[in-house]
């Protein structure tokens, strides 16, 4: 960024795709529904009844909508649910994620320039804490932060809000980093800046304001960042 520009003050990632590989995940959900478009199918009604539970104020935590979704692409592929044991198998790999390869170098390429850095994830504060732990990510971050107790998920400008003033650092001089455009479009519709990151399959929301930065991978958003 230009000199000029408005460089943030603090930086909060995204985690889910943004900093892990949902690979692993990914590989077991299609292969236990016999379906190489499970997961996507399986994410996308995880994204979008948790944004249902926040519309309605029917709150219910992501691992109980991700059981719910399993149940609901057993149903749309024709297959009978999967027992309440198997399930827990499969949503227990959300925990035993790597980085994607370029996190680590871009983390610490940040953090060496100085940038506070926290996350914000609609994952459960547990869930996060110990997906960041597994891989090796925590050090990073001056705090671990999850819609949890908000209940309240991204991209609710609620979400984005409390925590810059949890952080007591303006909007304006905060920056999202992500890999989805719904979380990027939430950040920036709320008043803060977004960095997207371009993960295979992901796309910016052509009627939302277009990212601050864009980059293919975390060190190429954070040699614009330092300059």
């Amino acid at each position: 960024m230009s000199a000029d520009s408005n460089r943030p003050k603090l930086l909060i990632f995204d985690v889910n795709e943004t900093l892990l590989d949902l690979g692993k995940l990914q590989q077991a959900v299609n292969q236990e529904f016999k379906s190489e478009t499970a997961f996507k199918q399986w994410f996308s009604l995880l994204l979008q009844y948790s944004l249902v539970d926040t519309v309605t104020g029917n709150y219910h935590n992501f691992g109980q909508i991700g059981d719910a979704a399993l149940d609901m692409l057993a149903q749309a592929l024709g297959q009978p649910a999967r027992p309440a044991s198997r399930k827990k198998e499969l949503l227990a790999l959300i925990a035993e994620l790597p980085p994607h390869p370029d996190v680590i170098p871009g983390l610490t390429a940040l953090q060496q320039a100085g940038f506070r850095m926290v996350t914000l994830t609609n994952s459960p504060d547990a869930t996060m804490r110990k997906q960041l732990a597994y891989a090796g990510l925590t050090g990073f971050f001056e705090q671990l932060i999850s819609i949890d107790s908000l209940k309240c998920y991204k991209p609710h400008p609620t979400t984005y809000l409390s925590t810059c003033q949890q952080l007591q650092a303006a909007p304006a001089e905060t920056m999202l980093v992500a890999a989805h455009g719904w979380d990027t479009a939430g950040a920036q519709l709320a008043g803060l800046q977004a960095a997207f990151i371009t993960r295979p399959g992901q796309q910016t929301y052509p009627l939302a304001p277009t990212p601050t930065l864009t980059g293919s991978t975390l060190p190429a958003i954070a040699r614009q960042l330092i300059g």
